[in-house]
């Protein structure tokens, strides 16, 4: 178990500071990055970050998690040149905001489970000064699509928006994959899209309902496929055949074979 103190913990982060700063000042890289070019960098990162939380791997999360505060380091340097803002400040607009979205700590508001902190997140956060204009405008809108539809979902629940018991959401699914089945045989190719939209919408409310991350079990899904559909490349080759002459027949007797050895499980 890590036993850093808290004084070596501020040293590895002071430590980081200086490299950063050294980077800045004589890497011919780093010295003319700016927001704009380390943005893609940064989604990457972060989505290497959230690949390495599926996959639980501790080892891999700690360096994803270095690789992200880098980047956190980066904007700050950069905003700092600016006259903008430097890490102090970044550090104290976010304990400001968490002592304010946290009155239950902080102040004289009384909470009795998580809940209830999530029903008052959506009020607290209109009532900053530079709160969102709506409930729904603080969520970012270059989010992938099956997250902000759980993002908005469940915003709106956190003001009462939803459905008062989750086994009623089924008649919902029920009703979209019927419209789904109506458009698909009245060959509306414009319509089937935006019934399949709700169909997905109403999934992604089922999943939240029941406490399951969307694109997390997604996400698990497409390893586990990938991961039996390789089986299948793998052996095809080790029969002297090509995957697109194989009988369909004999492709479904190599995908049972990869799931009775729970590969991408």
């Amino acid at each position: 178990m890590p036993n850093n103190s808290r004084e070596q913990k501020l040293q590895a982060f002071s430590d980081l500071l200086d490299v950063m700063d050294t980077l800045r000042e004589r890497c011919p890289w780093d010295s003319v990055q700016t927001n704009e070019s380390i943005r893609p960098n940064t989604i990457e990162e972060a989505m290497e970050l959230a690949e390495a939380i599926i996959e639980k791997d501790n080892n891999k999360i700690k360096k994803e998690l270095g690789d992200v505060l880098m980047h956190i380091l980066f904007y700050s340097v950069i905003g700092n040149e600016d006259g903008a803002f430097d890490i102090a400040d970044v550090c104290n607009t976010q304990v400001e905001k968490l002592k304010f979205r946290h009155p239950h700590i902080y102040g004289d508001s009384k909470v009795e489970n998580a809940q209830q902190v999530r029903d008052n997140w959506e009020l607290i956060k209109m009532k900053e000064k530079d709160g969102n204009k709506t409930i729904l405008s603080g969520v970012p809108t270059t989010l992938p699509s099956l997250i902000k539809a759980e993002r908005v979902q469940e915003k709106a629940a956190n003001v009462g928006f939803d459905w008062e018991n989750r086994e009623d959401v089924w008649d919902k699914v029920k009703e979209e994959i019927g419209e789904v089945e109506q458009e698909m045989k009245a060959g509306n190719d414009i319509n089937l899209e935006k019934e399949f939209g709700d169909l997905f919408f109403a999934l992604v409310n089922a999943a939240r309902l029941y406490k399951v991350r969307p694109d997390n079990a997604l996400e698990k899904t497409n390893k586990k496929f990938i991961a039996r559909f390789n089986h299948i490349e793998s052996r095809a080759k080790e029969l002297g055949l090509k995957l697109n002459e194989m009988p369909l027949a004999q492709m479904d007797e190599l995908w049972d074979e990869a799931k009775k050895l729970h590969l991408g499980e």
